[in-house]
């Protein structure tokens, strides 16, 4: 017998006397299963019906049963029947495949086999329900002092930007003045910032190059695998009110305003209300020990960013930096920050942001306050600045 034949004959004989049986009432699907494979990192996601509580074992190796080291996590109350009957391959450097089988009558179980691991984080997101778990290979193989599958947030030089133009494909944003999009006016400027960054010196990824769908989970799948040393994530704003203008800029935090919320669920896709599963698992991330270095980022974007459209344009109203439980900021590892860079449903700021002119100003900027950034990190790697 094979080891792959051995690993799904183990898992057959989990629920060897449950198979034949009649689904039981009451239980919730799995409705998809994806994962992003990069070098030192892969993303596993769920998609279920419904939330579901649970946490990450992990097993070492059994060589006598030929089974590899693995994690595996229950789902209650969810139902898979056969559907997985055979491994989903991976064979990515880190996992080797994912098996997923009806453990009891009313709990499904999923098993991650691995090939290489150092740590792992579990965290759920709403609207659809998903839980998502992050599995990491040997480049991060520091624990938490407190034990917890995560390491700290190390300071290192900042090289690479990750660049996510909001929405896009089946999602256009809001929709503003004359029909102006969001997606598009993200995508225009993160290209135009794109440039700005590559003229000094950084290595530049984009979550999305053209007017395509990406999950939020997808989004930050594609700035861990690349290793990001900072993630920035563009967005256009809207509102009923015509009236209402500015530039601000939001970081993750637990605490947060009623005007965050509400536009952290628009940006999220989701209504205010689905936000609370995010901040209950907010508590087992690094919130504050990124928001330290988030905050600094997020301070110099939106002085950068307000100065040079007042000093072009003649006016810009400064709305602040704001915390906010962005599902785009909660799934990133690296200091990030949520740009929304003026109303397309106010005249004058939508007449803006149509304009090449107006969104070089704006990336120019933003490409000044990333290089201010980079150069303070050096200084307190050198010791120099605290």
């Amino acid at each position: 017998m094979s080891v792959r034949q051995a690993l799904v004959f183990g898992l057959l004989l989990c629920g060897a006397g449950l198979l034949g049986l009649k689904r039981p009432e009451g239980l919730a699907d799995l409705v998809a299963i994806r994962h992003w494979s990069y070098p030192d990192y892969t993303r596993v996601v769920l998609e279920l019906e419904r939330p579901v509580r649970t946490r990450v074992r992990h097993l070492p190796a059994d060589a006598a049963a030929g089974r590899p080291e693995r994690l595996y996590l229950d789902l209650p109350g969810v139902w898979v029947g056969r559907r997985y009957a055979r491994a989903i391959p991976v064979r990515d450097g880190l996992l080797q495949g994912i098996r997923l089988g009806q453990h009891t009558l009313r709990d499904s179980r999923l098993v991650i086999d691995l090939q290489r691991y150092a740590h792992h984080r579990l965290f759920a997101l709403s609207a659809p329900d998903r839980i998502v778990v992050d599995v990491y290979g040997s480049r991060h193989n520091r624990a938490t002092a407190s034990g917890r599958p995560f390491p700290p947030l190390v300071v290192h030089p900042v090289h690479t930007v990750v660049v996510d133009p909001g929405h896009g494909g089946r999602d256009p944003g809001a929709i503003g003045i004359s029909g102006l999009r969001e997606e598009e006016v993200t995508l225009e400027l993160a290209r135009e910032l794109r440039r700005r960054l590559e003229d000094r010196g950084f290595r530049v990824l984009m979550t999305r190059d053209g007017d395509e769908t990406v999950s939020l989970e997808e989004r930050t799948a594609r700035a861990e695998g690349a290793g990001a040393d900072v993630f920035v994530s563009l967005h256009a704003n809207a509102s009923r009110r015509r009236g209402a203008w500015g530039i601000e800029t939001y970081i993750l935090d637990a605490s947060h305003e009623r005007h965050a919320l509400q536009v952290a669920a628009r940006e999220s896709g989701v209504r205010p209300d689905q936000l609370d599963a995010l901040q209950r698992a907010m508590a087992e991330l690094r919130v504050g020990e990124l928001s330290h270095y988030s905050s600094e980022l997020a301070r110099q974007v939106q002085a950068e960013v307000v100065t040079g459209v007042r000093k072009v344009f003649g006016s810009a109203r400064d709305l602040g930096v704001k915390p906010g439980p962005f599902h785009v900021l909660f799934l990133s590892g690296a200091p990030s920050i949520l740009v929304e860079v003026g109303f397309l449903t106010n005249r004058q700021e939508a007449r803006r942001l149509r304009s090449r002119f107006y969104r070089a100003v704006v990336a120019e900027r933003i490409a000044r306050a990333l290089s201010r950034y980079r150069s303070h990190r050096a200084l307190q790697l050198a010791g120099g600045a605290p």
